[in-house]
């Protein structure tokens, strides 16, 4: 059997699911923050800010290559933090608490073995 597909570069796995995780947790804080207040200026005003705010932090700290170098430690509490925010939002709309927790065990999991692998 001839595989025609490209070979994908090894171990980009847990570093793809890991940014899936981070993007989904600024999504999350977002749409926690735009639906908690009241619409129009208030949802408004606290959706970009907590958007412009969890983009930072995640900037700073998480990203492939952040601006603000830590070790492992402080950015698996920084992650911890991103990770914990999501999880109080998923819980704040309303979402059953099993599942939120099934996100951010999945989230701190992938997050502690990319870490690891680093």
């Amino acid at each position: 059997m001839n595989e025609t597909a490209p070979a994908g570069r090894p171990g980009q796995t847990l570093p793809a699911l890991r940014g899936l995780c981070h993007l989904a947790a600024v999504i999350l804080i977002t749409l926690w923050a735009l639906f908690e207040w009241p619409l129009p200026w208030p949802g408004l005003l606290a959706g970009a800010g907590f958007l412009v705010l969890s983009i930072v932090v995640w900037a700073l700290f998480l990203s492939p290559r952040p601006m603000l170098h830590t070790d492992r430690f402080g950015q698996g509490l920084v992650e911890l933090l991103l990770i914990a925010g999501a999880v109080g939002a998923l819980l704040g709309l309303g979402v059953a608490w099993p599942l939120a927790l099934l996100f951010g065990l999945l989230a701190a999991v992938l997050g502690y073995f990319d870490g690891a692998r680093r």
